[in-house]
């Protein structure tokens, strides 16, 4: 278990997750433009879950050709609604736009995470969540936005489920851990596998 691991993420979510799990690791976020990235896959006709998978997996290589004998923990989310992918809304009124969209409707969340060592990957995975919001009027959309501030704009869909963005769902199905970002279960029953961590 001497391998050294690396989150090759930014976000304090992910961060949290690991923290809580008990793992050491270092953080060092990935050097990528992920929008140029993405832009071929969706001219090629690829799904949400496959665009997540290859900017997972990008970040992990970028990171993981920098760091050379660890074990690199790439990771990225897209949200989906139909076709159309969504994004960490830009401002205040860019999120209230976007849960308004998604107000009624059921949603999915996909959740990939890879693991590279190298500039090679070891491991690949995606977990997907389906989440049904409730019908929202403006209004309320403007309270809920007025009470979470800031954190709106940190995560794809304007909400953190582990706080007051719980109130906007009537539904959700699929695992905790994929709906934050980082499928967790997946993630320790390989790093167990591969003998990073202890078990």
């Amino acid at each position: 278990m001497s391998d050294t691991l690396i989150l090759a993420s930014a976000s304090p979510h992910r961060k949290k997750l690991l923290d809580d799990a008990g793992l050491e690791f270092d953080v060092a976020p990935a050097d990528i433009d992920e929008r140029a990235a993405e832009e071929p896959l969706k001219e090629s006709g690829a799904t949400p879950a496959d665009i997540a998978q290859v900017l997972a997996e990008a970040k992990a290589l970028e990171v993981s050709a920098r760091n050379p004998g660890a074990i690199v923990i790439g990771a990225d989310q897209t949200l989906s609604l139909d076709d159309e992918v969504f994004y960490k809304p830009d401002d205040m009124d860019a999120a209230a736009r976007q849960i308004l969209k998604l107000a009624g409707k059921t949603h999915a969340l996909n959740s990939a995470v890879v693991l590279a060592r190298d500039g090679a990957v070891l491991w690949r995975h995606v977990g997907t969540a389906h989440l049904t919001m409730r019908p929202l009027d403006p209004a309320y959309v403007g309270r809920y936005l007025s009470m979470v501030g800031d954190k709106a704009l940190s995560s794809v869909g304007g909400y953190q489920i582990e706080g007051p963005g719980v109130r906007l769902f009537r539904k959700i199905e699929g695992d905790f851990f994929t709906i934050v970002g980082l499928p967790m279960l997946p993630l320790l029953g390989e790093l167990l596998k591969l003998g990073v961590i202890d078990g």
